[in-house]
Parts: C-alpha cells; sequence; structure tokens
C-alpha cells in the first residue's frame, strides 16, 4: 500500500472504528508507529481534525465527512462478489439488504467501470454445494438476531456420534456468540449450557429452535477460533496413505488433521480425534488406498466394516 492510499485508509479507520492507540494502526497497515506518527502529522497539515487522548489513541472530531467514495476496478468487484455471494447464503432480509446495496454501489459507478465489474461480475461465480432448506434459513435468520440480541437459544439438536447410553437429540440451551460459513456448511458457536462450555453446532442439525427470553453477556476477551478444535480430542490417529492419492487427500484433509509428512510409502497423516467413529467413514472412502497404523482399537472397527460389507454382497449374490 502506497502513503497516499495508507493516509486514506487511516482516516476510514479512524472514522469506523473511533478511538485508536498508535500501535493499533500500525498492526493493521503494517508499517511501524514512527510512520504512524508522521502519517497523523501530515493528515492534520491537509485540514483533517484528528485528536488526540494522551495515551489512549487518535481519534476523528465529530462532523466530519469524507469526500464521496470512489471505487477501482478490484474493488467494486470485490463488493459486487462479496454481496451476491451472501445474497445467495444468507436469509430473504440479508438477501435483499445485499442486492439492495450493490445496486446502490451499481448506480455511482463511471459508465467504463460499471460495464468493467459487470462483465467479471457475470464470469466470476461462487455456490454452494449444500443448499439450505426454508427451516435452516428461518433458523440462520434466528441464530443471527439473537447473536446481535445477546438471547439465549433453545434448540433441539441431533448428535450424529452420540455417546453411549445418550439419546441421539437432546435439548440444548445455548448463548449464540458467532456464525461462520466453513466448506458447505453454517456453523455457530456459542456457550452451551448443558455441557457449561464452548461449543459448536452445525445448522443443518438443528430440528428446532427458540429465541428465549434470556440474555447474555459474551465475554469480553472472546475470540471466535473456527480453526482450532472446541472440544477436547484425546485420540491419536496415524494412517498412511498410498502416493497415488496424495493429491485427493489433500483436497478433502479434515479439520482434524494436526500433522502430514511425505515418505516414500505416501502421506503419513495425523490426527486428533474426540472418538474413532467420526473419522471412520472418511478412512472407508479411500478403499484399499488407506492404511490405519494406530490405535488398533480405529484397525480393528474398520475390520470389522469390512467384514460386513462383504456379508453384504455375499447375501445378494446368494
Amino acid at each position: 500500500m502506497n502513503r497516499t492510499d495508507r493516509l486514506f485508509a487511516i482516516v476510514l479507520e479512524l472514522q469506523r472504528k473511533g478511538l485508536q492507540r498508535a500501535e493499533d494502526l500500525a498492526a493493521t497497515f503494517e508499517v511501524s508507529k514512527r510512520t504512524i506518527y508522521r502519517d497523523i502529522q501530515a493528515l492534520s497539515e491537509v485540514g483533517v481534525p484528528i485528536g488526540a487522548i494522551t495515551h489512549k489513541g487518535y481519534f476523528l472530531e465529530e462532523d466530519y465527512f469524507l469526500p464521496p467514495l470512489s471505487f477501482t476496478t478490484d474493488e467494486a468487484l470485490m463488493l459486487a462478489l462479496g454481496g451476491e455471494f451472501m445474497a445467495q447464503n444468507f436469509d430473504a432480509q440479508y438477501r435483499v439488504a445485499a442486492y439492495s446495496a450493490y445496486r446502490k454501489i451499481d448506480a455511482v459507478l463511471p459508465g467504463k467501470l460499471r460495464d468493467e465489474v459487470g462483465y467479471l461480475k457475470e464470469n466470476i461465480s461462487f455456490f454452494a454445494t449444500n443448499a439450505l432448506e426454508e427451516t435452516q434459513f428461518e433458523h440462520l435468520r434466528q441464530l443471527r438476531w439473537a447473536i446481535m440480541a445477546r438471547s439465549t437459544v433453545r434448540l433441539r439438536y441431533s448428535k450424529k456420534l452420540a455417546e453411549p447410553n445418550e439419546p441421539v437429540s437432546l435439548i440444548r440451551e445455548v448463548d449464540p456468540y458467532s456464525l461462520a460459513r466453513l466448506a458447505n456448511d453454517w456453523l455457530f458457536m456459542g456457550y452451551c449450557h448443558l455441557r457449561q462450555a464452548i461449543r459448536v453446532f452445525r445448522l443443518a442439525r438443528i430440528d428446532q429452535l427458540t429465541v428465549l427470553e434470556n440474555t447474555f453477556d459474551r465475554p469480553v476477551n472472546f475470540k471466535p477460533d473456527w480453526i482450532k478444535p472446541n472440544e477436547t480430542r484425546t485420540t491419536v490417529v496415524r494412517v498412511l496413505f498410498d502416493a497415488a492419492v496424495v493429491r485427493w487427500i489433500l483436497e478433502s484433509r479434515p479439520y482434524s488433521v494436526v500433522a502430514e509428512e511425505k515418505t516414500s510409502d505416501g502421506l503419513l497423516m495425523t490426527l486428533e480425534v474426540r472418538q474413532e467413529r467420526e473419522i471412520l467413514q472418511w478412512l472407508l472412502s479411500w478403499g484399499g488406498h488407506v492404511r490405519v497404523l494406530e490405535p488398533e482399537s480405529l484397525r480393528t472397527m474398520i475390520f470389522k466394516e469390512v467384514e460386513q460389507m462383504l456379508e453384504n454382497y455375499n447375501q445378494r449374490r446368494v
């Protein structure tokens, strides 16, 4: 980012976030604090009303407005594609908002830029392979509102891998903290009153959802981490894949992978899971191209599954 763009971006950052320390701005724009000091001085010299509070940071004086925004082709395209993606993958209210926002952007673009963005928008597309059902769109709308209002939700949630002697479907009360679209699924993260810990839930496994009158205070230091496992994963699985399928394995690696090593025999992969069954179907999908090295309990489980498959096919032949 050149200096002119950075100066403009600093004003936008102050307008958007309010009070900002020099070290915060330096981290945002990946420059030194000394550079930020010089930038603030330069902005002040050209008349931008920037105030400062000792040991707290800089702020933009009230009633200061930037001139009308102008977009590059790349900026306008990103806004257009982002709106299109959200329109396809969010509930009806946000779908309408996304299309409305794009129309406003499109209306102020110069003719040549509008044509460029329109052409690229027609030829760059995003598609979600798992289309949401109407009830899921409604649950998504309720969750979005509950996150904003900090309202607890009650839901009937079906677990794919229930613990022994535990029903598959349970009633949970959850304080929803954050939503995320990962791969083909909508997930939400929140404090589960049943487990008394933060848990992640899949939208597709929610059978019923009610927003309660109870409200909650989200921890001030909470930051959603969708990559780091949020549940204890104590079972270590080591598997070896044939070299012939390594490329395809890397395209579909599960989130539980913690280490990978290419060897002369193929790809050695280490995973950490809660229980063996959550990885069983994925391993079986690779047929004879994968070999479980440990734990022995998973090897036995796969052997029994293969035996059952053979029995099923032998019955068909009889």
